[in-house]
């Protein structure tokens, strides 16, 4: 299932990176919290999803490899760090619609809806995470802010399937300079070639996910 990318047009609130952080800190270490909930708002805090794309997402965009989860949002797949990578394979175990009684993880959707054979529709989803005090268009404004920053213009579009030229547009309104990324990315330990496109692709992720221990 492919879905065409999304025309986003720049920032439109007050950016808040360190509110940003500390959502992302709760949902990630709050147990208390629906499984469901803190998947969804995370992909929104992290990784500048809108709630309709959230909903959409099936069982194939995810996928295990030993202990790795990678989550498929644009072309490539992102490798999710722990503890989200955790969170969505515990999601994956025990996916069931509110409603859903007799699916019995029959759903090909991760976020099953209360309808048989459909997902939780993107009004729920967005209204979900509103209930918990999260406001999903200005987080994912911020997600999306904040990796222009650090991410080249195309990986962005690539790992999280926008437009190539709105990634652009992005990157010049944060700022963003991929040649002080790649200045960065050069004094880093070397990786074999192999592996060199994973390690730029995820480099910032990494870095971003330091804040959150």
């Amino acid at each position: 299932m492919e879905f065409p990318a999304t025309r986003w047009h720049g920032p439109t609130r007050t950016i808040d990176t360190e509110a940003r952080w500390a959502q992302a800190r709760w949902l990630l270490h709050d147990h208390t919290v629906n499984t469901i909930d803190r998947v969804a708002g995370l992909l929104v805090i992290l990784y500048a999803q809108t709630p309709a794309a959230v909903s959409r997402l099936t069982l194939e965009h995810v996928q295990t490899t030993g202990h790795a989860v990678h989550l498929r949002l644009g072309r490539e797949p992102v490798v999710l760090p722990e503890p989200l990578a955790g969170l969505v394979a515990g999601l994956l175990a025990r996916r069931r619609g509110h409603a859903a009684l007799g699916d019995q993880g029959t759903s090909p959707w991760l976020f099953p809806g209360g309808r048989p054979g459909q997902p939780i529709s993107a009004y729920q989803l967005a209204e979900r995470l509103r209930q918990l005090g999260l406001r999903p268009a200005q987080s994912r404004t911020t997600a999306l802010f904040g990796l222009a920053a650090e991410l080249p213009a195309a990986v962005l579009a690539r790992l999280l399937g926008i437009h190539i030229k709105v990634a652009v547009e992005w990157q010049h309104a944060s700022a963003g300079d991929w040649t002080t990324y790649a200045a960065d990315y050069s004094r880093r330990k070397p990786a074999p070639v192999e592996d060199t496109e994973p390690a730029l692709r995820h480099a910032a992720e990494r870095d971003a996910f330091r804040q959150l221990e």
